[in-house]
């Protein structure tokens, strides 16, 4: 097995390398070490020190190859937090994209399987679980769920096991959400992130009419904050609004 790639970090800057590399920049070779550890110091040509650090979940949000716009941290914080994704638990998840989501709630314990519809958009996925070192946690599936949907509940009313969390970040997740009573344990969590208040509206009403409890949205926005001599006061950056995040239950 390959060692895992580390980050080597300079003031602002952040490169991710594997071990055994050699990789340029503007400030000098580095010649990253076989052996290299997280905490160690390592010098280019040049001289330039650069600090290793271990690759950690939110750091996927920057190094994941992208194919499309991936969950932000606070997205996947709120999702984790809200459904209380750990280990053990089986998820169910589709609109894979970049993976970030799938690769957190893998990392967290959870054993993940998720459905990608665009076959190059799936292979980069399962590139980036073995980035994250969840390959094993995460099977990446090549299709649209909405199809196996019958499979799934066939399997499931044969004796499989259920879902403990089902996940999803497509447009069509309302055809998801109505079978969601028969995919989820007793007492397992919903979640769908919408980019737009429309989706999020057809989410809710789909959940209340499919019999799930406790089913509420919430727009996933942030402030942050300026300090300075003057005082302190939210900045009067755009606002961070991403989406809309729509939780249920079964129950």
């Amino acid at each position: 097995m390959s060692p895992s790639p580390v980050l080597v970090v300079y003031e602002d800057r952040e490169y991710l390398v594997s071990p055994g590399e050699e990789f340029g920049t503007d400030l000098g070779v580095l010649d990253v070490p076989e052996d290299v550890e997280p905490g160690a110091t390592i010098e280019t040509h040049l001289g330039t020190e650069f600090h290793v650090r271990a690759l950690r979940g939110p750091d996927l949000f920057h190094h994941f190859e992208r194919t499309g716009a991936p969950m932000v941290p606070r997205d996947v914080g709120l999702v984790i937090g809200e459904t209380g994704v750990g280990t053990g638990d089986r998820v169910l998840d589709a609109g894979t994209g970049t993976g970030v989501l799938a690769a957190s709630m893998a990392r967290a314990g959870a054993s993940v399987r998720t459905y990608e519809r665009d076959p190059d958009f799936a292979e980069v996925a399962r590139a980036n679980m073995a980035l994250a070192d969840v390959a094993d946690g995460v099977e990446v599936r090549t299709g649209d769920l909405t199809a196996a949907l019958d499979e799934l509940c066939d399997e499931i009313a044969d004796g499989a096991p259920s879902f403990d969390v089902v996940t999803l970040d497509t447009g069509d997740a309302a055809t998801v959400v109505e079978r969601a009573p028969d995919l989820l344990v007793e007492g397992g969590f919903l979640a769908v992130y919408s980019p737009f208040v429309e989706n999020a509206r057809q989410v809710v009403e789909t959940a209340t009419d499919a019999g799930l409890a406790n089913v509420r949205t919430r727009e996933t926005i942030q402030r942050e904050m300026d300090f300075d001599e003057r005082g302190s006061r939210p900045s009067t950056a755009p606002v961070g609004h991403t989406g809309y995040l729509t939780l249920a239950r079964n129950e």
